[in-house]
């Protein structure tokens, strides 16, 4: 998803990618936060019961420049419950069943088109 995100000119963070070793991943990771525009949120089996994606969350649900920019994407099958958060007052963007369709209307947020 990074990928095409970075090939559609959409600038990413993913710590798994920008953060390298000796650096101090939780200060990467808040600087990132507060240099971004929009908040992705991917939830999986592994992210719903993370506690840096739910500190991050929290982060992006409080600030207000993130108002009306957060963009949870349901990538697996998961119980998002396990957040703490309450979902129904987001727009999802579904990738479980379709990922070029998941990509298509993630796009769609920029008013971007999707090409694979």
């Amino acid at each position: 998803m990074a990928r095409v995100l970075s090939a559609h000119h959409v600038k990413t963070f993913f710590s798994k990618k920008h953060i390298h070793g000796a650096q101090q991943w939780h200060d990467e990771i808040g600087i990132a936060l507060k240099r971004c525009d929009w908040f992705v949120v991917v939830l999986s089996p592994q992210s719903v019961v993370s506690q840096w994606v739910k500190h991050e969350l929290i982060y992006a649900l409080q600030a207000n420049r993130y108002k009306g920019r957060i963009v949870p994407i349901l990538y697996r099958p998961c119980d998002t419950d396990k957040l703490s958060w309450t979902p129904s007052g987001f727009q999802w963007i579904d990738f479980r069943k379709d990922f070029h369709q998941g990509c298509r209307d993630l796009l769609a947020i920029w008013k971007m088109t999707y090409s694979p």
